[in-house]
């Protein structure tokens, strides 16, 4: 296999193919990840997301058209959750200190202020096709779902360049297409060298998370409930496979905060989930095994 390897969107890049991938298709799926980039990075003041941001009235704001699937997947997800998945934690990143320029500090004025006038994706934002209505400044952060919705992209473009056979891993988000099936280990959380437990991926996607990811002090980590703007302790990491990887994306976010069980009724997946006092979880129908 040949490797095409970079950076973007903050994380490191692996694409796998049979055959060297050609310089116009490379410099066609850097493109496109500068386009989303431009969209939806709160790290960047050109983007889509810093000018939300700093309206202090609100406005109509419209996104390219494809970001309707992302918006439609988030409105899933946020009504699964009873509102914990939320686009619109970003403030509550900033103040716990994962910012713009990574101060890494929390606010505790900042979140005192902002806890009565948290805002909700179902209460503050209106939808119309990819257009976002607003009233006041709010900071959208996509990180639950948005870099396995880029991992879907590239893949199109893939498929569109006539490749079948080929690996998208985007810093351990996965998109697999082929006839040979991948050992994928499942990483302990708390020790990149330990595996618990083993994924067999074929045509399908494979998406974690872990509290130990974006991590920057004692208890503070990205995963963060959007009714609180606290960040989750219970879990500790996730797996899900699924079709496609922005689904697997958002529901490794999701498992933080509700049963399997409860998703399986809005989305096909399986997974495993471990929890802080070191039990772990595994669907009947994951393709893998757990370590005993």
């Amino acid at each position: 296999m040949f490797r095409f390897t970079f950076d973007a969107i903050g994380t490191a890049w692996e694409i796998e193919t049979p055959s060297p991938l050609e310089m116009p298709a490379r410099r066609r799926i850097l493109e496109r990840i500068e386009r989303f980039d431009v969209t939806y990075s709160r790290f960047r003041p050109d983007s889509l997301v810093s000018r939300i941001a700093s309206s202090p009235e609100g406005g109509c704001f419209t996104f390219p058209e494809d970001a309707v699937a992302l918006f439609d997947l988030y409105d899933r997800l946020h009504a699964c959750t009873e509102s914990a998945v939320d686009p619109l934690i970003g403030r509550d990143l900033e103040l716990l200190g994962y910012d713009r320029t990574y101060s890494l500090t929390p606010d505790t004025a900042g979140i005192r202020s902002h806890s009565p006038t948290r805002p909700r994706w179902s209460k503050d934002v209106r939808r119309e096709g990819p257009s976002l209505l607003t009233q006041r400044p709010l900071v959208v952060d996509v990180g639950a779902a948005g870099k396995g919705y880029l991992v879907d992209i590239v893949a199109c473009i893939l498929r569109e360049e006539g490749l079948t056979s080929f690996l998208v891993d985007a810093s351990g988000d996965l998109l697999h297409s082929g006839a040979s099936p991948l050992r994928i280990g499942l990483e302990h959380p708390f020790d990149a060298g330990l595996a618990i437990g083993v994924a067999h991926l074929k045509d399908r996607a494979l998406c974690a998370s872990a509290v130990n990811r974006r991590a920057w002090g004692d208890g503070l980590h990205h995963v963060i409930d959007g009714r609180t703007g606290v960040p989750v302790s219970d879990v500790v990491a996730t797996w899900i496979v699924a079709d496609d990887a922005a689904t697997a994306d958002g529901l490794a976010t999701a498992l933080f905060f509700v049963s399997a069980d409860r998703l399986a009724h809005a989305f096909r997946f399986s997974c495993v989930r471990m929890f802080a006092d070191g039990r772990a979880e595994i669907s009947a129908d994951f393709d893998g095994e757990l370590f005993t």
